[in-house]
Parts: C-alpha cells; sequence; structure tokens
C-alpha cells in the first residue's frame, strides 16, 4: 500500500470508531481481516495514525474547524506527525487516496493556527464534560497532564526475579535497547516506536517464553510493589484480572507465604494460570469466583488485601485513547458503585493489624480519594496506613499516591494504604 491508500483506510477504521462507537481495537482488526493485501508496515502505519488521531482528536478537529474521520486524520499527518503540506496533499489525492484536499483543508495545514485561544479540554484533549474533574484534580496543570495522556507511551517490561535478573534480561533484549528504571531495580523501558512503527515483538523472543519478564507498565509495577514487604505473607489480589500484578506480587514473595489470586471474572483468571505456570510461581492458589463461598476461608485471616479496583481506565488513555471518548457519566457512576462495593467485600479478609491496599489506573478523585473516604465512614476500624515498598521513591510517609505520564513518566495510577485495627 501507498499513503493515499493508507491514509483512506485510517479515515475508514476512524469512522467506525467514531460512527458506531466501536473500540478501536475491533475496527482496526476488522479492518486487517478485509484488507488481506495489507503487509506488516502498512497494518503498523494505519494503526499507528489512528491512535494517535485519537489521541489528540479534540486539538486536531480544533485546528481543521472540522470534527470529521477525515480531518482528523489528515490532522495527525500535519500536526502529530510532521508531515509537509505537499506530502499529504500527495497521499490524499493519489490513486486509492481519499480525494483532494479541499481549499479549507489546504489553508488550516498550510497556515496552521495555534491552540492559545482554545479552552483548556481542547488544548488537554479531553472531553467538555471532564473539565471539572480535571480541574479538581490537576488545577492550573491539567492543560500539561491531558497534554501528557495524549503522548505516545514507551514500552516497559518487569523483569521476574524468580527466574533471572536485570542485567540477564537485558542482555538477551539487547537489540531493542532497554534501559534500567531509576525508580524500581527490576524495571526495564524501551522508548515509543516511531509512529509507523510496530512496537517491539519483544514477547516473541526466547526470553519471554522461559519466563523471564513481563511487557507491564511501570506504574503498574510501581503500585504492585507499594504492596510492600509480602514475602512469607497470606496475600490475596482480589481483583486479579489477567494477572499483571499476581505475578508482580509473586515475585516480591519469592514463592514463600501464599498468594491467592480472585476475580469475578473466572475466564480472566485461566489467563492467570497460564501466566503463573510460564513465570515459575508455586505458592499461587486460584479461588473459583463461581463457588458462592469462596472467600469465606479467608475471612480476617489475609495480612495485604491488594485491590486493583474496576475504573474508567483514565489514566492508560495514552494505550487507550478511544477510551476517553467512549467515557460517559454513568459508566462512571457505575464504576463508583462498583468500586465501593469491591472495598467493602476485600475488606472482610482483611486480618486485624492486616493492610488493604486499594489501586486504580484513573486520574480523577471521584475514583480515588473519594471512594477512600467513603470507605473510612463507613468502616471506622481502617485507617490510613503508610504506602511501602515503591512509595518511598515519590515521597517518605505517603499515605496516598497519585502517578501520571506528566509527574513520573507511568501511566496515570493511583494506590492508597488501609490498615485494619480490629
Amino acid at each position: 500500500m501507498r499513503d493515499g491508500g493508507r491514509l483512506a483506510a485510517a479515515i475508514a477504521v476512524l469512522a467506525e470508531v467514531e460512527g458506531r462507537g466501536r473500540p478501536v481495537r475491533l475496527a482496526l482488526k476488522a479492518w486487517g481481516e478485509g484488507a488481506r493485501y495489507a503487509g506488516a508496515a502498512d497494518r503498523a502505519f494505519v494503526s499507528g495514525l489512528v491512535l494517535d488521531a485519537l489521541r489528540r482528536r479534540r486539538s486536531l478537529c480544533w485546528r481543521m474547524g472540522d470534527e470529521s474521520p477525515r480531518a482528523q486524520a489528515v490532522a495527525a499527518l500535519a500536526f502529530a506527525w510532521d508531515w509537509p503540506p505537499a506530502r499529504i496533499e500527495a497521499a490524499a489525492e493519489a490513486p486509492h487516496g481519499p480525494g483532494p484536499l479541499t481549499d479549507e483543508e489546504r489553508v488550516r495545514i498550510v497556515s496552521p493556527v495555534t491552540l492559545d485561544s482554545a479552552d483548556p479540554p481542547v488544548r488537554g484533549d479531553y472531553p467538555d464534560w471532564l473539565e471539572p474533574m480535571m480541574a479538581r484534580a490537576f488545577g492550573e496543570e491539567r492543560i500539561a497532564e491531558g497534554e501528557a495522556l495524549a503522548a505516545r507511551a514507551p514500552v516497559d517490561l518487569r523483569v521476574n526475579t524468580l527466574k533471572a535478573d536485570p542485567e540477564r534480561v537485558a542482555r538477551a533484549l539487547a537489540p531493542f535497547q532497554p534501559a534500567p528504571s531509576a525508580v524500581l531495580p527490576n524495571a526495564l523501558r524501551m522508548a515509543p516506536p516511531a509512529a509507523h512503527q510496530r512496537a517491539a515483538a519483544v514477547e516473541a523472543t526466547p526470553a519471554f517464553e522461559k519466563g523471564w519478564f513481563e511487557v507491564q507498565d511501570l506504574g503498574s509495577q510501581v503500585a504492585a510493589a507499594c504492596a510492600g514487604e509480602v514475602a512469607r505473607l497470606q496475600v490475596l489480589d482480589f481483583c486479579a484480572g489477567g494477572g499483571g500484578k499476581t505475578l508482580a506480587l509473586a515475585a516480591a514473595m519469592g514463592n514463600t507465604g501464599q498468594l491467592w489470586a480472585h476475580d469475578t471474572d473466572a475466564r480472566r483468571l485461566a489467563e492467570v494460570v497460564r501466566r503463573a505456570r510460564r513465570a515459575g510461581v508455586r505458592n499461587l492458589q486460584i479461588l473459583d469466583p463461581r463457588q458462592a463461598e469462596a472467600l469465606a476461608p479467608l475471612r480476617s485471616r489475609i495480612d495485604v488485601v491488594f485491590v486493583d479496583a474496576p475504573c474508567t481506565g483514565s489514566g492508560a488513555w495514552r494505550r487507550h485513547p478511544d477510551a476517553k471518548w467512549r467515557l460517559t457519566p454513568a459508566q462512571l457512576e457505575r464504576r463508583k458503585g462498583e468500586q465501593d462495593a469491591v472495598l467493602a467485600a476485600a475488606a472482610d479478609c482483611v486480618k486485624p493489624g492486616g493492610r488493604l491496599v486499594y489501586v486504580t489506573c484513573s486520574i480523577f478523585a471521584e475514583e480515588n480519594e473519594d471512594r477512600i473516604s467513603a470507605f473510612l465512614a463507613r468502616f471506622p476500624h481502617f485507617a490510613p496506613a503508610i504506602i511501602g515498598g515503591a512509595a518511598e521513591s515519590f515521597g517518605q510517609g505517603l499515605e496516598a499516591l497519585r502517578l501520571t505520564p506528566r509527574s513520573a513518566g507511568t501511566d496515570g495510577f493511583f494506590i492508597a494504604a488501609l490498615r485494619r485495627a480490629r
């Protein structure tokens, strides 16, 4: 495929996402299945352009004076990929392209307007209805925080210390040029790929197959490390999901003590079993959520209950940019109810003197500080506690920690620790 066909394909995918509300991952998959002629480079180009257009949709459309999928794609080439106007013009009018640029489009990319007079949601690339929440969380920094959430994300790795060490993994992945993290000793980072290139295929390496490392955002690794010292303890990952943080906790435990994995979706737990086997985890037990009393034996017995609560996922907008445009007030309210319910259920498993660690990948206080306050009002035998482990890299004596791409170079995360008094 040439530039014209690639541009037209990106516009078609964006139309599918916007017109039908389809998740971008599924829209790209559907396009790929119908475009058997497209090679790996073509797919990387179309995917990269679509994702970059969605990351900065508000500001790109504002600059074009047009919110159509075509405007988004053309603006992404001009303002995200820095293509010169002549190249964009050639791609648009080429065979299989979307058609020549209009006079208005040509003016917009040849003599671009600045964003100086635009409102904060436009400059920060987020929906208008989120403005009060962004202002509450970040104040005058909300535009800069929004811009950071609209950037491309690096590729982070967590070295699995049950099987390897950072030096060994770095040598095995030398062609990908991983660099050590200044935050965690067992984290490695690779720069984001170029806009039109695929991400590094580290999961196709022998080192990955051997279980030496996992692909995991640094913020997610920090959240797991904030559980503190967990070796030889009873630990419950209450919302295990696909098992990323479960495996991080297992490595920190060094196959000592007992690690339990629970989730409301039994299908997701099947993935935990597979990944744990590859990682060499031997102290993990899976709780079957289909059994009504699966958690009953753990009531008031667990030293550390780790709650990676369901949330809006706003902290991961760099990786899932369509999510911020599909988020609704009703979804937020539903998540808040789920978070309250999960915290209440998880609290039942914490033993006296034990800790409850609450985590979301959300940037909003409504899902974070507000949920902790509501929990403490209902459960007075819990109190805020100092976060352990990796939190010390961000300050001493913290009871809660907020990570963002701008402040920490990670996805957005919130971590809080609570201790049960009796």
